[in-house]
């Protein structure tokens, strides 16, 4: 059993709702890239609490509470010799995040949308999530309409670069 099955096992006993994001995400969704970790999403900010871990043998858990102007409750990274580390991104309850992962499809590890995966680039909205946020739309130029129908629950920033990224691929100044 890999890092990634022990941690989504894990979670499962504990209840806690999650989905793949990230670089494995974007390789589910067709657009492959390499990357030197595997990303949950999750909204459980208890997981940054020692209890939810305490049993677990499969890796060593560090949690990362997020700081006073940070916009993630937190990161929870689990590593173990051998393995590619898991990152679990957790943020509140009650964000749009939360709706990202009700929407996240599949009986084993769930994942989250091509759209959400959008979402999700451009909240984090950096040069390698702006290229994957291209690659994306590259492979499913239909999802740009859920995207946009999405965008409003993010913070300006998110649906300014939303806004430069379009232009972009219709060749206007970003």
């Amino acid at each position: 059993m890999s890092l990634l099955d022990a941690v989504h096992a894990h979670l499962r006993e504990q209840n806690v709702p999650h989905a793949l994001i990230g670089a494995m995400a974007m390789a589910s969704h067709g657009a492959g890239r390499a990357s030197l970790d595997a990303d949950l999403l999750a909204v459980e900010a208890s997981l940054l609490e020692p209890g939810p871990w305490s049993g677990f043998t499969a890796g060593i858990v560090d949690r990362r509470p997020g700081g006073a102007f940070d916009p993630l409750a937190g990161v929870v990274r689990i590593a173990a010799p051998g393995e590619v580390p898991v990152d679990i991104v957790l943020f509140g309850p009650h964000g749009w995040q939360a709706e990202v992962l009700q929407r996240a499809t599949g009986s084993g590890l769930r994942l989250v949308t091509p759209a959400d995966l959008v979402l999700m680039k451009l909240f984090a909205g950096g040069p390698r999530d702006r290229a994957d946020v291209h690659a994306l739309l590259d492979l499913d130029a239909t999802i740009r309409p859920t995207v946009d129908a999405r965008i409003g629950a993010l913070p300006a920033r998110a649906r300014a670069l939303w806004s430069r990224l379009l232009a972009e691929r219709e060749g206007e100044p970003g």
